[in-house]
């Protein structure tokens, strides 16, 4: 794929970003954002105004690049997921493990998962290789052994909502290339190789939601969501200080420092001067202004910031991976730029450090788009260039592998469903997760019985 186009889909903003490779590395030659129209906390709610609003962005981005690229990678909103954890295993006939054992591992896994039939899997993800009694294996392509243990983190989308995105974004005039969850491409985008492997928790904290994402030992562990946003500050605000929404947006951006928190440490944070009056106009008459105080700015933007933070600490120790966060929490998005938040965040997280985070360096990223209200454009484009995780099947169907710099191994999950020796509805009377009803178009044919028994056989030789 030599042009790589991403699009974030996001409640304040559509972001689309054209990148070039170049000797295996994606170089951003254009971008292109416009207001997002028809979503409400990550869901698309009129299709017709927001395909207006990704048509505008990708026009914009291509005509910038001086190419059109009709296929997409485009990221999902946390508001449409769950996920679920599995666990796969695989015999080793030769004694040598290959990726194709990985294969095999990752879709028994994916079978024996209890998926929601109204789901979709966006991404399964594995961790925790075992090599017959040796634990805490890394890759464990090239090891030697008799059997192959691993467990496997599935995020799932609902089916009606990721239809509705895929008929938004044709709408566009884009068809899509591959589906990744927000969170996921937000913490490729910040992440360093190093913060993985220690462990990290990546928050992104948009206009009207926050994506929670843990990575432990270099995969993704555990997600969470939050339908609140900056621009739920900005509502506050604006009823608290009596004054019209687009003024509270300003008086947000202008004057929204934390004043006086108490810090991590115990002590407190750097604290600023609030003896101060500013002036806003009143709601209902805009002629009209009034004095208000920005001690009342702080209590009401800190009112919100740690009821919020505090909801996302619960969800971090929900994970029970808080323990595991060698690099400890990383916030990034659009309002994670507040002066002080860090500190703030601290507090509320307990013992672990808390940094802001901007995109990692790209290719042609021009400074703008180095900004962390841009981190999961940036990071569906370091996806798209295979920089995820070391093994995944990704929302379609294939196998990305990547043991070196550009190679990626693909295997089509109709190929998967068919190694799994599934019998029909109809034969046993029950219904068990369908992988190829789950991430496989409707037109995958089922074998025949001959072929199933066939496939049943095979199946059991890889299990035992």
């Amino acid at each position: 794929m030599p042009y790589i186009l991403a699009i974030d889909v996001g409640s304040n903003k559509i972001c689309a970003l054209v990148a070039r490779m170049e000797n295996g590395s994606p170089v951003i030659v254009g971008s292109g954002v416009s207001k997002s129209q028809g979503l409400k906390k990550g869901a698309i709610v009129n299709i017709e105004l927001a395909a207006s609003a990704i048509k505008n962005a990708v026009d914009y981005a291509s005509k910038q690049a001086g190419v059109e690229t009709p296929r997409a990678i485009v990221s999902v909103s946390g508001a449409y997921i769950t996920s679920i954890d599995s666990q796969g295993k695989a015999s080793l006939p030769t004694k040598e493990i290959a990726v194709k054992d990985i294969n095999r591992a990752m879709q028994t896994a994916i079978y024996h998962a209890v998926v929601a039939k109204d789901c979709e899997i966006l991404h399964a993800l594995p961790y925790n290789f075992k090599v017959d009694e040796q634990c805490g294996v890394q890759d464990p392509v090239g090891m030697s052994g008799s059997m192959l243990e691993m467990s496997v983190h599935i995020i799932t989308a609902q089916k009606s909502a990721m239809e509705n995105l895929r008929k938004t974004i044709r709408a566009a005039g884009v068809e899509i290339e591959n589906l990744v969850f927000s969170g996921y491409a937000s913490a490729i985008a910040v992440l360093s190789d190093d913060e993985k492997e220690l462990g990290a928790c990546v928050i992104d904290i948009g206009a009207s939601t926050c994506n929670l994402v843990v990575y432990a030992n270099n995969a993704p562990r555990a997600n969470g969501f939050l339908p609140v946003g900056g621009a739920h500050i900005t509502a506050d605000l604006s009823m608290a200080l009596h004054t019209p929404p687009y003024a509270a947006e300003r008086v947000k951006l202008e004057y929204g420092s934390f004043y006086s928190r108490p810090s991590a440490s115990g002590g407190k944070a750097k604290a600023e001067p609030s003896a101060q009056n500013i002036e806003i106009p009143k709601i209902g008459n805009e002629n009209e202004t009034h004095l208000v105080s920005l001690d009342i700015v702080s209590t009401v933007i800190g009112a919100r910031v740690d009821e919020t933070l505090m909801i996302l600490a619960g969800q971090l120790e929900r994970s029970r991976l808080k323990e595991v966060l060698g690099a400890g929490v990383v916030l990034t998005g659009g309002a994670s730029k507040h002066s002080g938040l860090a500190d703030v965040a601290a507090y509320s997280f307990g013992d672990v450090s808390v940094r802001i985070a901007r995109p990692k360096p790209l290719g042609g990223l021009i400074e703008s788009l180095r900004d962390p209200v841009y981190s999961v454009a940036v990071g569906l484009i370091r996806y798209a260039a295979n920089e995820s995780a070391l093994y995944e099947f990704d929302s379609a169907g294939n196998l990305r592998y990547r043991p070196h710099k550009g190679s990626i191994e693909k295997e089509n999950v109709q190929e998967i469903a068919k190694s799994l020796g599934r019998l029909d509805e109809e034969e046993n009377g029950t219904k068990k997760t369908d992988l190829a009803d789950i991430i496989t178009p409707p037109t995958a044919v089922k074998p025949g019985i001959k072929g199933r028994l066939k496939q049943c056989w095979e199946w059991l030789t890889t299990m035992f």
